[in-house]
């Protein structure tokens, strides 16, 4: 059983830890089962490809990579990396996702 996330697809992250610390992406895809996610910008891998349809030369190819949700933070509406709370909103009494830091919620 995988353990829940709190990073969803199209939220902005910062890297916490490792070679790419520091940097900002946007989530491109998040594996629920290997507690991963792929960003945008942030740990690029070289692949070395045959000539294709697609690449009809062939070479080396720039793509990011897998990296553990461990090492990322989400950054709310004011650039500051937060961690991430859940509350009930009062209007619409839905679950949403809120800053610790700044206390805003994040669409």
């Amino acid at each position: 059983m995988a353990t829940k996330t709190y990073i969803k697809k199209g939220d902005t992250v910062m890297v916490i830890s490792g070679e790419s610390k520091g940097m900002q992406g946007r989530v491109l895809l998040v594996d629920q089962k290997a507690y991963k996610a792929i960003v945008e910008g942030v740990n690029e891998v070289s692949k070395h490809t045959k000539p294709n349809a697609d690449n009809p030369k062939g070479g080396i190819i720039k793509k990011e990579a897998l990296i553990h949700i461990s090492n990322l933070k989400l950054v709310d509406g004011k650039g500051n990396a937060t961690r991430i709370g859940k509350k009930i909103d009062e209007k619409t009494n839905k679950t949403v996702r809120f800053s610790k830091k700044s206390g805003e919620v994040i669409k």
